[in-house]
């Protein structure tokens, strides 16, 4: 189907209303189009290949032609999921989606909605929490993401930062510890981190919930997708337990194939709904049914995305042994096949197993700043070269050492190479990718 299928069918509808012509102030110049036209399109070419199998950098990729597709026919009417005489439809969609994903999570009590992105997601549950637990703190480890020490600034909530483990993942010594100590209230479990992957331990953290009696918000915004094939390698079998969180964010335009401008927050108990709680005397007269507006701190919000979304999960289902499913499982195993090339390569180190599809590794080296300037140098180089596309991830060099035994430590950082392997079609370019890397590796 060509993306602008579904496009030129709503046209079609839109034009069976009684023609009108449009003014003429939003009728410009064809000549002053086509002059603009050349110039938007040579800026767009100052980019990374994002599409591209040899872009394995950042979490970064283009969404799924169908939800492009569903995306560019629903903004030719540009509904509004604000309010339900914005977007009637679309509104639907939404409410639709979020059941889903509420039953993938097993909330059944549940209370959510799509956002402009996991940092209003995160931002959204962080708000509630501190709604729910007034004067206490947030706590968080110090591999999450900065967001949410951004937004505890922001909400002037206290603050806890826990320590991590070798691994990335957070340290539950240090964490009870603190949960000794300090007025903490909630508490954020990354699955996860953007980093390096890692899974904070679930299981244990949910037994510490019960000991100490505090909320539970799961960061999920990169890796909450992964509930869908939990089953599927042990690092993955935390997922299982998101059903005993007291909110989730997630971000359907990382995983979930879709346009930026996605994000999801759910709540597993509806009764927080009050802390939301407005009055508009225009906005919500359409319907007595929930508005979203009545239960998101955004008001404006692109009912084209939840179209978008909508439009993916019916035609890729979220399943563990089909759609979705098929397609992360394709990436965890790309990765796990970068790691084996790595893992028995006299050029190159991982860093860490990794648990999920971003991978972290390192030229091999001497010492830590030898290593972080040999990183350094293959990411510029293959940028250069327009041959390769990676990143980097600077890690203190005492948890290097931990991880790394027979490495000089003379730097307090070091860097090493970093790889988000979220495109299936990474699975068939792995030894491309290796030998990218030998190539730049050789070129001193």
């Amino acid at each position: 189907m060509q993306i602008d299928y579904l496009y030129n069918e709503v046209q079609k509808w839109l034009n069976s209303f009684p023609e009108f012509i449009i003014d003429k102030l939003l009728q410009p110049d064809e000549a002053k189009i086509q002059e603009i036209s050349q110039e938007f399109l040579k800026r767009l070419q100052d980019n990374y290949p994002f599409h591209h199998p040899l872009y394995a950098g950042q979490m970064l990729k283009p969404p799924v032609d169908i939800a492009i597709s569903a995306y560019l026919a629903a903004m030719a009417i540009n509904p509004n999921n604000h309010a339900l005489d914005g977007g009637p439809a679309t509104a639907k969609m939404e409410k639709e989606v979020i059941k889903e994903f509420s039953e993938i999570f097993g909330f059944e009590n549940y209370l959510g909605h799509l956002t402009t992105s996991g940092t209003l997601a995160n931002l959204e549950a962080l708000l509630i929490a501190r709604e729910e637990n007034p004067e206490k703190s947030i706590a968080f480890s110090d591999q999450a993401h900065y967001t949410h020490s951004r937004v505890c600034n922001w909400l002037r909530v206290p603050q806890v930062k826990i320590n991590s483990n070798k691994f990335g993942q957070m340290d539950l010594e240090d964490l009870e510890n603190k949960l000794k100590t300090e007025n903490i209230g909630t508490l954020v479990a990354t699955l996860s981190t953007t980093s390096l992957g890692s899974v904070d331990d679930l299981s244990k953290i949910l037994e510490l919930k019960e000991k100490y009696k505090f909320r539970l918000h799961i960061d999920g915004a990169y890796g909450g997708y992964f509930k869908l094939i939990s089953d599927y390698q042990p690092s993955l079998n935390n997922f299982h337990l998101i059903r005993f969180a007291d909110s989730i964010a997630i971000d359907p335009h990382k995983q979930g194939l879709q346009p930026y401008g996605c994000g999801c927050v759910i709540f597993s108990d509806s009764s927080i709904g009050k802390h939301y709680k407005h009055d508009s005397p225009y906005t919500y007269f359409t319907s007595d049914e929930l508005h979203l507006g009545e239960i998101s701190i955004e008001c404006s919000r692109a009912g084209a995305a939840a179209a978008a979304l909508w439009f993916t999960n019916k035609l890729i289902p979220l399943k563990n042994d089909e759609g979705l499913g098929l397609i992360l499982k394709k990436t965890i195993d790309a990765t796990n096949k970068l790691y084996e090339i790595l893992n028995s390569s006299d050029k190159f180190t991982p860093y860490i197993k990794p648990e999920t599809n971003i991978i972290a590794y390192f030229p091999n080296a001497q010492t830590t700043s030898e290593i972080s300037k040999l990183s350094q140098e293959i990411l510029q180089k293959g940028m250069d070269t327009n041959s390769i596309w990676l990143a980097t991830l600077k890690v203190d060099s005492r948890k290097f050492a931990q991880n790394h035994l027979n490495i000089i430590v003379d730097s307090p950082e070091t860097i090493l190479l970093r790889s988000t392997i979220m495109k299936p079609e990474h699975y068939d370019w792995v030894d491309k990718i290796y030998n990218k890397l030998i190539d730049l590796l050789g070129k001193k």
